[in-house]
């Protein structure tokens, strides 16, 4: 059994109210006793609520105990919490570079997970959620297993309290949608049975070993899975519909320390037509990603133009070693959750990187494109992908 530690997180345990160890309270100017403190809200609290006290679960935050419920967890019978339902959208689309997603897939959050084994599923779940909705000790049970398929990939619907939804990638959609403030709609998961391989339009930049070294990109997927463009000076609508469909577009400027023979304007004007091209016709319900990366090159104003046409605003996605940013591109993109992990730069460290790319006589700054292997990771919820890749 895989087991995730997150030693990033750290938890602050509840103290029980426990009879023998109350302190007694002395009143002043009352002679009626004082009610006894109500428990803070906590998972462990839960069982307790719904099969003592009969409340209905849907009244309860599942990944907190709260009973302020905001909204309906999307993946599973049970409320939400205002503050947890903004760390579940934050989290939603997270992904470790061992392909699994970062946090629970009940909470968003968790110290150490349980991972789901099932060829295709990306989910995981932390010890603490499991055993306050299934029962106590079943984490332990899990981690002994050889092999763990998770609660949405299992038969049947429901274990202990944790009951899986039905139709819970379209709840899972409307539910970012809804509460999102991201200008973008999600599109819904696609079952496993569904997926197909992806096809890549890379323009100007090439992002195809990211692609096959996720698991994307395989010899006996088909051809024409990947088809990289760098002069699209002379491209017309009618060339771009002989391509065929895409479902995945990317462009970018110039790697800093390449020379170009246009201004980084270009590559977005360029990427911005073709895009148009491409993509499907309003109402569709297929899945259809894009994203441009700037390295850096496009100005202020620049950056601006590209947030208005792109609709959407940027994120930078930054390389650190031994706490120095050793290099950082920007990024415009629908791919879901790509800024959920990034910040933008000071001004002094971006003009560090570009006096950096300045000094690359014999070459262009090396692994921009790399950065952004983690950012495609969401698709798999998408399309195929090989197992084998991590």
């Amino acid at each position: 059994m895989c087991v995730l530690w997150h030693a990033s997180t750290h938890r602050v345990s509840v103290p029980v109210l426990n009879e023998e160890a109350s302190m007694d309270i002395i009143m002043v100017d009352s002679s009626e006793p004082s009610p006894p403190a109500l428990p803070e809200p906590h998972r462990d609290l839960i069982p307790y609520e719904v099969q003592d006290n009969g409340r209905d679960i849907e009244d309860l935050c599942i990944c907190c105990g709260s009973t302020q419920v905001y909204t309906q967890h999307p993946l599973f019978e049970g409320g939400m919490c205002a503050q947890c339902k903004d760390k579940y959208l934050d989290s939603l689309f997270l992904y470790d570079d061992d392909g699994h997603q970062s946090y629970c897939s009940i909470c968003g959050s968790g110290d150490i997970l349980l991972l789901c084994e099932s060829p295709d599923c990306t989910r995981c779940y932390c010890f603490e959620c499991v055993d306050a909705l299934v029962g106590p000790g079943t984490s332990e049970k899990v981690q002994a297993m050889s092999r763990w398929a998770c609660f949405l990939c299992l038969p049947f619907p429901h274990s202990g309290l944790l009951r899986r939804r039905n139709k819970w990638r379209a709840r899972l959609k409307a539910f970012y949608d809804r509460e999102s403030a991201k200008p973008q709609e999600m599109f819904k998961i696609v079952p496993v049975w569904r997926r197909r391989p992806l096809r890549a339009l890379c323009l100007f930049g090439d992002i195809g070993p990211e692609l096959a070294s996720l698991g994307f990109l395989w010899e006996d997927a088909g051809p024409g899975q990947l088809k990289h463009v760098e002069d699209v000076t002379d491209i017309v609508r009618k060339d771009v519909k002989a391509w065929g469909s895409f479902d995945l577009v990317y462009g970018s400027t110039p790697p800093l320390g390449q020379a170009h023979n246009h201004s980084p304007c270009w590559y977005l004007f360029q990427f911005h037509r073709l895009l148009q091209y491409v993509q499907p016709a309003p109402g569709s319900t297929l899945p259809f990603f894009w994203m441009f990366a700037d390295h850096l090159l496009l100005r202020p104003d620049n950056q601006d133009i590209a947030t208005r046409f792109l609709e959407t605003d940027p994120v930078t996605v930054q390389g650190v070693c031994d706490r120095t940013i050793r290099n950082a591109v920007r990024v415009w993109s629908n791919v879901p959750a790509v800024g959920s992990r990034h910040t933008e730069l000071e001004p002094e460290q971006e003009a560090a990187l570009l006096a950096q790319g300045g000094q690359w006589a014999r070459g262009p700054l090396q692994g921009a494109t790399r950065l952004l292997r983690g950012c495609f990771l969401p698709l798999r919820e998408y399309f195929q992908y090989s197992s084998s890749c991590p």
